[in-house]
């Protein structure tokens, strides 16, 4: 079942209609998750402008998500963020193909182009792990 090579290195979460979001735990799982373990169709999330994990919901050939699941990854993100305990929250969001590191940035650090904001509260699902 564990598909993800040193995936106890990322957070698991399950949404409804079996959505599946991960997020890092570390710099180095950020950018392990950002740039190898991603599909360049999953969504990336990551709360605008403070650190925090970076986090990817898992596209699915047989559905697009709908706005919630999406405002749903995007409000893990922002709990997994220095912004947790702040309110409402920006998350940028993207797909993880326009995610890249540039030369000789420090773990955890990543560009990002074809950025959409979503102001969210930061929460976790009620059942969030498998």
């Amino acid at each position: 079942m564990n598909n993800n090579r040193n995936e106890q290195d990322f957070h698991r979460y399950t949404l409804e209609g079996e959505w599946i979001v991960l997020a890092g735990k570390t710099d180095e799982a950020n950018d392990r998750l950002s740039l190898r373990v991603a599909d360049p169709d999953d969504w990336w999330f990551h709360v605008k402008g403070m650190p925090g994990s970076h986090v990817v919901l898992r596209h699915r050939q047989d559905r697009t998500p709908d706005k919630s699941i999406l405002r749903a990854a995007a409000s893990i993100a922002a709990w997994h963020s220095k912004a947790r305990n702040g309110g409402t929250t920006a998350v940028s969001m993207t797909r993880a193909r326009h995610v890249s590191k540039p030369s000789g940035a420090k773990a955890g650090t990543v560009m990002i182009r074809k950025e959409t904001v979503l102001l969210v509260k930061p929460g976790l699902p009620e059942n969030p792990h498998e």
